[in-house]
Order: C-alpha cells, then structure tokens, then sequence
C-alpha cells in the first residue's frame, strides 16, 4: 500500500509514510471488507459512514505539516483509522465523533492497540475540545459548508487546519487553513468526496 499507493504519488513525508506502514488498517474496516482493508479506496463502515482511502488519509496528514509534540485535534473520529495515523505522530490527539455508537467503538479499538496518547469522546466536533485548546493542527474528516468559528478560535497562530469545504459547484475541496496574526492564509490541495459535517454546522 505505502510504495503503489503513496510513495508513487505525492505523499513524500517519511514520517507519515512510515505512520501508514505501522497502522493495521485491517483492523478498522468491518469484516465483510477484511480483503480490501488495503486497497485504495474508502470502504463503508457502521451507521453509514466511511473510512477514508489510504491515500486521502496520507495526504490530509501530509498537508497538516505534524511535529512530534503537536497536539492535534480532529473532528470526526469514524472507524479511528486517521485518528492512529495521527497517533503514530504527534504527542496528543483529541478526537470527537458525533455518532455515539461509532466513538465507543472507535475508543475502544484505539484503546486495544495501545495508542495511550489518543483520547476519544462523544460530541459534536463544531465546538471543539476548548479544555485542551489551543491545538498546532486541526483535521476535520467530513465536509462543511465552512469553518467552524470555535475551531478557529481554538487554532493556535501558526496552527493549521485541514478540511474539505462544499464549493459552489457541489463538489468539495480540501483546503488548509493556516492561522496567522493577520488571519487564515488558504491553500487549496485537491477535490475529493467525504460524507458531510453533521449537527451544528448544518444549521
């Protein structure tokens, strides 16, 4: 998977590619797709969501520019698959997931394979974790319409923020946001296609 799906393209982070060689996707994928655990593509997971390709999964990673002592925050937990990437990087990961059922199961399984440094809880990711703000990176795996003001509030200057944004033509692009003193600066990295944010930000 890391040399002919990422290393061939433009995933050239030896630290996130060897945090992709570590982490055991096969254990966060249901086991009706145990066989395809590694493909390139985003496989369904409970309560109609998806864990993301291997690829996108790198390249949201890869665009966060980590340090190991970032604490990093990341809305949308899932199947905790991202949530073990960013495990294998970073001193502290925070994540929130909006579906109860997923972030038992998710903490649970992060839990049973010893990533002691990421914690999970139940909640809507649109208000952030303010008790361990402020955060170096920000990773939301679900598309918004646009950003969640407390998670900028809780981006530390210099801290980035990887997203994918719903654009005006129906599609999504993956944006980093890095916070300035003046502001966010916004880089646009390529089109893909996640569920959508849910709760709060739709209203």
């Amino acid at each position: 998977m890391v040399e002919t799906q990422l290393r061939s393209r433009d995933i050239a982070d030896p630290r996130v590619l060897d945090a992709m060689g570590r982490v055991p996707r096969h254990e966060f994928v249901l086991p009706a797709h145990l066989a395809r655990a590694y493909e390139d593509r985003a496989l369904p997971i409970r309560e109609n969501q998806t864990i993301s390709q291997p690829y996108i999964v790198a390249l949201m990673t890869q665009s966060a520019e980590l340090k190991p002592t970032d604490r990093v925050l990341e809305v949308g937990t899932g199947s905790g698959y991202q949530s073990a990437v960013l495990g294998e990087l970073v001193q502290e990961v925070y994540s929130i997931e909006i579906v109860e059922s997923l972030a038992t199961e998710a903490g649970a399984l992060l839990g049973k394979l010893s990533y002691s440094n990421v914690q999970v809880k139940y909640g809507d990711g649109y208000a952030g974790w303010k008790e361990h703000a402020p955060f170096d990176a920000i990773l939301i795996t679900a598309a918004a319409p646009r950003l969640p003001k407390p998670l900028i509030d809780q981006l530390a200057v210099g801290g980035r923020l990887v997203v994918p944004i719903d654009n005006i033509l129906l599609h999504q692009d993956l944006v980093r946001f890095t916070k300035t003193k003046e502001g966010l600066v916004r880089d646009k990295i390529t089109g893909v296609q996640f569920v959508p944010m849910t709760g709060e930000i739709r209203k």
